[in-house]
Order: structure tokens, then C-alpha cells, then sequence
């Protein structure tokens, strides 16, 4: 597999609907489902969940 197969750049989308964004990249092998990481959001200024976007 290709470096960009294993480890794809993902956008990470604020669950608020501020459309504030954070690109990041995951491993498919040990995280196949849709990732959601809580981080911080300018725009809402707290922290927030961030889903995965497809």
C-alpha cells in the first residue's frame, strides 16, 4: 500500500455548524470508522466534537 492509501488526509468538521474545519490524517487499518476527536473551535470559542467528513 501507498503512504497516501494506509494514512489519508481527513477533514475533521465542527459538529456546532460553525463550518470551521481541521485537516488531519488517520490509519485506516486501525480506525476504519468515521473519526471524532474533540478540539477547540475559534468560531464557538469551547471545545467541540470534530467528525470526519467524507
Amino acid at each position: 500500500m501507498a503512504r497516501n492509501e494506509l494514512r489519508p488526509v481527513v477533514k475533521l468538521r465542527s459538529t456546532a455548524g460553525t463550518g470551521y474545519t481541521y485537516a488531519t490524517r488517520k490509519n485506516r487499518r486501525s480506525d476504519p470508522e468515521r473519526m471524532v476527536l474533540r478540539k477547540y473551535d475559534p468560531v464557538a470559542r469551547r471545545h467541540i466534537a470534530f467528525r470526519e467528513e467524507r
